[in-house]
Formats: C-alpha cells, structure tokens, sequence
C-alpha cells in the first residue's frame, strides 16, 4: 500500500516535472536567434575597418559584450535612432522590434549561450570598405593631407575632377574619411561648368544672417593652404558622424553634371598628433534617366546667440514654399550643445503638422530622416525648423559654458543647419521632355 503511494506521487512529482520543462522556452541561442538580428542591424557598422567600436560578426565577438547589448538595446541607444516614431515613419529607421529586443535581452540573462554552430547563418557579404555595396565610380582627394597634431584647421576644400562626358544620375552615395579620427565633417559640393539660372522653387525668411556685430569668427594660426577656390553650383553629399550613405529610392536620382568639378569641403579637427587623410567618394549610377529628379535645399539661422550658462535657447529657421514640392528626407544639424530639433509644416490654410521630432538630438549620430511616404506640401507651405541648445555646465559635451555663443564653422562654435532633399513637377517635366542629358 505504502510502495503504491510512493510510486503514484512519485508519477505526480514526473509529469508536473514533465510539464514545467514543456512550458518553459529554451533561451534564445547566438547561432539561432541572435546572430540573424546583429546581422541584419548591426555588423554594417560592427565589423573590422568600420565606425563600430568593436565587431559583432562572430560569437567570440559578441560574447564578451552580450551584457553591454542588452543594456545598449534596453534604453534604446543602440541601434542608433532619434526621431520620434509619433511623428513620421522612416525609411532608415534603425530601431529594433519589441520581440528582437526581447530576444537579445533573453540570451544575455541565459548566459549568452552559443547554441549549434551548425545553425549559424552565413555573416551578410560586404563589398570592402564600403557600406552601400561595391560602388560604380570612387572619386578620392589627390593627396594624402596632412593634418597637425594641433591647433585650429580652417575647413580645407579639395577639387577633383569627375571627367564625365555626358550628365550622370547618382543612385546611391558614400563618403568614406580615410581617417575617422581627424575627420569632424565632410560636404562635397559640385561645381557645374555650365549652370542653369534656375530660380529656387522657396524663399527663406529675413533676418537668419549673422549679425553684423557678432565677434569674428576664431580662424588658426595659419593661412588656409586649401581655400574654397570656386563657388559650387550644387550639393552632392554629406558626411557626419553616423551618416555617412544616401541611397535615392527608386525612380529618383541626383544629376552630377557633364563636366562637373566635386568640392570635398574637409573639416579636421586635431587630436594631438600629426596624421593624414585622404577622403573617398563612391557613386552608385542610376540605370536610367529618374522619372524624379531630387536637389538638396539648405536653410539655416546665423542669427543667434546662445547665452553663457543658458539651459535651453531656441533658434528656428524658416522657408516659404514657392511651387507644391515633395519632401524625401531631412537631415537636422548642430554642434555640441544641440539637444533637441523640431520641423513643423504651416499650410496654406493655417493647418501646422510637426513633420519630425528629435527630442534628444545627439551630435555623434547624425541621421538623414528619409520618410517612408514623401510628403507632398502644397506652393506656399512654410517649413519651419527650431533647433534647441543646452550652453550650460549640465551639458558634459560642452566645449565651454561660461562662453556665449555664435554661429560658426568650428566644433566650439554653434549651427543651425538643416538639408532638405526634395523634387518639384517642374524638375520632374523639364527631365521628361529632354531638359537634361542622361
């Protein structure tokens, strides 16, 4: 009788036993369940030669870090991503889903376990030192530059040739430093030997100039050996920490003119020892004449001072709509006490809609915001952008807060800056009916 007890609850203790280890789900692996989510979002920058600060294609890569990961994906701040997600969807928006997160979150708690090396997928296949893909055309700066150990570099202006003999449509665009390290920001402008005298389809508000009475802007000590020794025509790219690949989406491109010069505008910064650069520029070339041409517009305020101490300044930026135009994307820029960016459409009727919210702008990830559904803003919209800035010691970025501060090209200095892609129908006809060469 007693035996018989036993074995029942004996049989009892089993099968709850049984049933808890059915219930239970087995913790997420590296070579099942986390290896296909770094690979998909992350090892574009973590990877040997690129800006993440260490790889993340292997599990002895990973490993060490799965702690950091989770805590990195938990608040939010890897992958990097900014925009409010209340206020616009986005093409590049870089955010994790709830469940990959959830993931991650899972394996580092479990111990971060590798799991059967048999199930690792193949790491995605990059073309060398380049984000975008193996690009149809590199054009590069001429000489390797060198930068001083110190003191402050005026932005250096690189021209370079593109021989092309006929207009060219550029798909996809990378900027790549030949050393990260000095390099603060790059503009490449181009210069068209044969500019159309095509009128702006916006005006900008009055009164954005630097004021006349503003202190003079800190030059070094040294006279610029590489000045701006032509005026560009046009803008090509950008690059700044955390972007540094525009991709035109289908249908639409960038026209690189017959003939056109690129100015690669440099700005170094020195970092205490003497080093070189030489910056790269790849084009990816659009098959076919785009049924959309896109230009880049720039609106900007150097009319501001941002008092010493001052927690919260607002600076906006204004333009006025002069023919209805679709807006791609929109890239917002500051220096070191930027902490907050809105850009808000006023229409015609009055209606305002806030188009993109940043509200906690960080100066080392700077994103162009590529909306998912262009918006198409009627003539006569005004796109207003108010940038917000901390100069007070809260700040640990900033360079000096008993300073105040003006607009100007250097890192201590402030911006308020904005590039804007967009297209109009009139682009858009004029490229349909032959106004420009394929």
């Amino acid at each position: 009788m007693n035996r018989t007890r036993v074995a029942v609850a004996l049989a009892g203790l089993i099968g709850t036993a049984a049933s808890v280890c059915a219930q239970s789900p087995t913790a997420p692996t590296f070579s099942t369940d986390v290896a296909p989510i770094l690979y998909a979002n992350c090892t574009n920058c973590h990877r040997p030669g690129e800006i993440g600060p260490m790889p993340l294609v292997s599990f002895a890569d990973a490993r060490p870090w799965a702690k950091a990961i989770a805590n990195r994906v938990t608040d939010g701040t890897m992958p990097p991503w900014h925009a409010d997600p209340a206020h616009g969807q986005f093409l590049n928006d870089r955010r994790l889903s709830d469940k990959d997160r959830d993931t991650i979150v899972k394996w580092a708690s479990a111990g971060a376990p590798e799991g059967n090396r048999a199930d690792l997928p193949k790491p995605p296949l990059f073309a060398d030192g380049w984000q975008m893909g193996e690009p149809d055309t590199i054009y590069a700066m001429q000489e390797d530059y060198a930068i001083p150990a110190s003191g402050t570099i005026e932005y250096k202006n690189f021209e370079v040739p593109t021989n092309l003999t006929e207009d060219r449509w550029a798909q996809a665009i990378e900027i790549r430093p030949g050393n990260r390290s000095v390099v603060h920001h790059v503009i490449v402008y181009l210069i068209d030997p044969k500019p159309a005298r095509v009128p702006q389809p916006f005006t900008p508000a009055p009164g954005m100039r630097r004021p006349a009475d503003a202190p003079k802007t800190e030059h070094g000590a040294e006279a610029n050996d590489r000045p701006m020794k032509h005026q560009p025509t046009g803008w090509l790219s950008g690059y700044a920490p955390g972007q540094s690949v525009r991709v035109y989406q289908p249908g639409t491109a960038l026209r690189v003119p017959a003939g056109a010069t690129l100015i690669i505008q440099e700005h170094y910064t020195a970092i205490g020892k003497e080093t070189t650069d030489r910056t790269r520029i790849g084009v990816k070339w659009a098959k076919e004449t785009p049924k959309v041409p896109v230009d880049v517009a720039t609106l900007q305020n150097a009319n501001f001072v941002l008092p010493a101490g001052a927690s919260d300044t607002r600076v906006d930026a204004e333009l006025t709509l002069k023919e209805d135009t679709t807006v791609w994307s929109i890239l917002p820029h500051t220096h070191m006490r930027g902490k907050k960016w809105e850009v808000t459409a006023t229409y015609p009727d009055g209606r305002s809609e806030l188009i993109l919210n940043v509200p906690k702008y960080d100066f080392n990830w700077q994103t162009d915001y590529i909306f998912k559904q262009p918006l198409n803003l009627p003539k006569g919209t005004k796109i207003r952008t108010s940038a917000w800035y901390d100069n007070s010691a809260a700040n640990k970025a900033n360079p000096d807060p008993k300073k105040d501060v003006y607009w100007g090209d250097q890192t201590w200095e402030e911006m308020q800056f904005t590039a804007i892609t967009f297209s109009t129908d009139t682009a858009a006809a004029k490229t349909a009916t032959g106004g420009q060469k394929q």
